[in-house]
């Protein structure tokens, strides 16, 4: 097939689908630099360590009411919120997931809009949005009925994130997989949001009604809120993109990193899946790499809507390849390449950009029942502004959590085995657990604990005190 023939059988594909240009045209970007055998890495001796950063410790005074309202006024809030959590058993949007006292992400976070809202007397200020898939988003619209005051004055308050076909690793066709035709369709990373807000008209609609803002964050982060400094200094920052990170603790070593590239002196974000093997060691060196991307971004809406007319509606954000079958639950399925993009690649897109070192307490989501447990913990505060932050006294050092995955990967099954409640962590270094357990009421960790069960047969830890413990069955 000719490339041309490719383009054409891509693009149609994604037409027949109801997929906007824009994102069709960032997909067939993807392919090309495959094609021409990009492979999305990015080697240790193309980058350089960034050294230090602006910290929001050192920002100024709050704004005041009067420029706080304003700003707000010009301000879009945005979740991602395309994720099923089937990794932790749930079949619906993880945003629903029960947090504490029955509230789920996504109370948390309309509660936090709404409290801004109040805070700007503007009934629909700041406009906040959902960027659902078309798996979550019956069940959270359903669910944000309930507050009905996000809805007044806009007449909608979510899109969808695309998806993108799956391609022959040989060919670089679209992949067909007649018995489930659904397969032959992935995610295209949550670097799919600008040609998104593009496509589906909501950008160009912003901007028509002086909108000039745009904050976004994960649905799972309750620490990601719109904090009025971080406003202000954005907006007096001239910047077009602004990353918030975090610095990098043992437990962030596998995840992705911030870093400049040698040959423009960008910042530029370096995801696992774009670190070469032989790499490896350098990328989880959190002394060399000290900042990671909490994918809470800011993002000069103007700026942004000149930059997608420039390159055609979809910015070159680094590609991310991963090898897959077509049916991820049989290896024997053919092999292909599902092409990715993450949102803050698009920090070495603006001439532009920058980052802020954050406290930890803006960074504390939800990927796994170990993290589930923790923030359902002592460890973590709800704040009056609806938001779950560590606790001051760990030092923004969350507590590192090791759950048995053949026991705990599933919601269920974590909440089988703490029926009463996380236990008390806020001194806990460590936990780890191996092999069934149930823990009762009053359960209190200090230190580095570890509980390992060899036998099938649940072990009950008692309620008391354990202090650098050790305990084995």
């Amino acid at each position: 097939m000719t490339p041309e023939a490719l383009d054409t059988a891509i693009r149609d594909k994604m037409l027949r689908e109801g997929i906007a240009p824009p994102s069709i045209a960032a997909f067939l970007g993807s392919v090309h630099k495959v094609m021409a055998g990009a492979t999305g890495l990015l080697a240790e001796g193309a980058i350089s360590p960034v050294e230090s950063l602006p910290r929001m410790a050192d920002l100024g005074e709050t704004v005041s009411p009067p420029d706080l309202e304003r700003l707000l006024a010009q301000l879009a809030v945005i979740k991602l919120n395309g994720g099923l959590g089937t990794g932790m058993g749930l079949e619906k949007a993880k945003s629903l997931l029960t947090v504490r006292e029955g509230s789920s992400f996504l109370d948390y976070t309309a509660r936090q809009i709404l409290q801004l809202r109040s805070r700007s007397g503007q009934g629909s200020h700041p406009r906040f949005y959902l960027m659902n898939s078309f798996n979550t988003r019956e069940d959270t619209l359903a669910h944000l009925r309930q507050y009905p005051e996000l809805w007044d004055g806009v007449g909608r308050i979510d899109f969808l994130q695309n998806k993108v076909p799956k391609i022959d690793p040989a060919t670089f066709e679209p992949v067909s997989w007649p018995a489930h035709p659904e397969l032959e369709w992935c995610p295209p990373g949550h670097g799919d949001l600008y040609p998104s807000l593009l496509g589906c008209g909501l950008l160009d609609e912003l901007l028509a009604a002086g909108v000039r803002y745009l904050f976004v964050s994960n649905s799972d982060n309750l620490g990601a809120t719109v904090d009025a400094r971080l406003l202000g200094h954005f907006a007096s920052s001239g910047l077009s993109f602004l990353m918030e990170v975090a610095e990098r603790t043992d437990s962030d070593r596998k995840g992705g990193h911030l870093t400049r590239r040698r040959s423009d002196g960008r910042l530029v974000l370096r995801e696992s899946a774009q670190c070469p093997r032989e790499d490896e060691a350098e990328f989880q060196n959190v002394a060399r790499h000290r900042f990671f991307n909490t994918n809470n971004l800011w993002v000069r809406l103007d700026h942004l809507k000149a930059e997608l007319d420039r390159c055609g509606g979809a910015l070159p954000l680094d590609l991310i390849r991963n090898a897959k079958t077509v049916d991820p639950r049989n290896p024997e399925s053919p092999r292909v390449l599902q092409l990715e993009s993450a949102m803050g690649a698009a920090i070495g897109c603006f001439d532009g950009s920058g980052a802020i070192v954050v406290p930890r307490e803006r960074f504390s989501p939800v990927k796994t029942t170990s993290d589930l447990l923790a923030l359902r913990s002592d460890a973590y505060r709800l704040t009056e502004d609806h938001r779950l932050v560590l606790a001051e006294s760990r030092g923004g050092r969350p507590p590192l959590v090791d759950l048995d995955q053949a026991y705990y990967r599933m919601v269920g099954d974590l909440e089988q085995a703490f029926p009463e409640g996380a236990p008390s962590l806020i001194d806990c270094e460590a936990l780890k657990v191996t092999g069934p357990f149930r823990f009762e009421a009053e359960v209190v960790l200090g230190g580095r604990v570890e509980f390992a069960n060899r036998s099938p047969k649940p072990q009950v830890i008692r309620s008391g005190s354990y202090t650098e413990s050790v305990i084995r069955f």
